[in-house]
């Protein structure tokens, strides 16, 4: 067995949960692979499986946080029967499946642990918000605004529990817009963010970020004219030498970059006037898109590099001519409906 063949075969092992329509065998990761930079595909395959058996999320991985969670000292001050007893679960995601899923895993947790049910608690002053992983943090925002706004009491603190956060969207959404939120609806809300990780992505600690942020651009003419089209939101380089964080290397973390970027811009070439959010390293508002590496094994998020995602698995031409190695599920708001092919 060649050493791709060994590779291909550790990151199926590692995806083999995924919930999307793949069959997780090395046949498939090596379709995949194929699309990239042939002289580099070994290397490339090498970083891929380091930093999928960092980043892939499966559910014992779940199951682990929110088993701990049920008796964190910290949140429960020492008596999880009566914190969780009295506890409000909010229950107010619009778009996607993965609060409802994380509430049902709890409550399977909440049981086993305490005796306890989900169903029976509330009465408190607490109310939580659980949710697996905050990229751009759009969609707590949006959730929790509207419940704000219409349904909170006039005196409320929210803990918004997640496996991890991005400390960008973290930022925005916990210091700016949700505090502004219930300043506008004139209610006595307070917040606190738990976590796990962080994942550090802000533009002013670029050169210790912990996604993907391009240390130089690629000596391809597609990929320059693309960075050099962005005038309005650029990309500003990160300085090499940070954290190695996922990655294997500084080395293996260009090349990674670099063959993303690449199959990014590629991927867009073939897509009449994208939508300005929909970048290279994944949706986001600047840059040549938001770089996330976490997966989970119920969905890629769309902040992940469109090379990952992106495309059909049967065969097809045009804007969708990618063979994709974790395809998406979708909830609406981002479907291919919405690709001006």
């Amino acid at each position: 067995m060649t050493e791709r063949d060994q590779l291909c075969m550790s990151i199926a092992d590692t995806i083999k949960t995924y919930e999307g329509e793949i069959k997780a065998t090395p046949e498939h990761v090596d379709k995949w692979a194929s699309q990239f930079t042939k002289a580099t595909q070994l290397d490339f395959l090498r970083e891929v499986d380091h930093v999928m058996k960092e980043c892939f999320v499966t559910k014992d991985d779940v199951m682990k946080f929110l088993t701990m969670l049920v008796t964190n000292k910290d949140l429960t001050g020492g008596d999880p029967k009566s914190y969780w007893a009295k506890a409000n679960f909010l229950k107010i995601q619009k778009n996607g499946k993965s609060q409802k899923e994380m509430l049902a895993l709890f409550d399977s947790a909440l049981q086993s642990a305490l005796g306890l049910k989900l169903k029976d608690c509330g009465g408190g002053r607490d109310y939580i918000y659980l949710d697996d992983i905050l990229f751009t943090g759009g969609r707590v925002a949006t959730d929790l605004r509207d419940w704000i706004a219409n349904a909170a009491p006039g005196q409320a603190h929210v803990n918004v529990i997640l496996m991890a956060f991005h400390t960008s969207g973290q930022y925005w959404q916990g210091q700016k817009q949700l505090p502004q939120a219930a300043r506008d609806a004139k209610k006595q809300i307070t917040f606190r963010w738990w976590r796990c990780a962080e994942i550090e992505n802000q533009k002013n600690r670029k050169d210790v970020s912990g996604v993907l942020w391009p240390a130089v651009v690629p000596n391809v003419k597609a990929v320059q004219e693309y960075v050099a089209a962005e005038k309005k939101n650029p990309l500003v380089l990160r300085v090499p030498g940070g954290p190695v964080g996922v990655f294997t290397s500084e080395q293996g973390r260009q090349l990674l970059e670099s063959e993303l970027l690449i199959a990014g811009v590629k991927i867009l070439s073939q897509v009449n006037n994208p939508k300005a959010f929909i970048r290279p390293l994944g949706c986001g508002p600047f840059g040549v898109g938001f770089g996330a590496t976490y997966v989970t094994y119920r969905n890629c998020p769309n902040n992940c590099p469109l090379a990952l995602w992106w495309g059909k698995l049967e065969g097809t031409s045009g804007a969708l001519d990618w063979y994709p190695l974790l395809p998406r599920k979708t909830y609406g708001h981002f479907d291919w409906d919405d690709i001006d092919f």
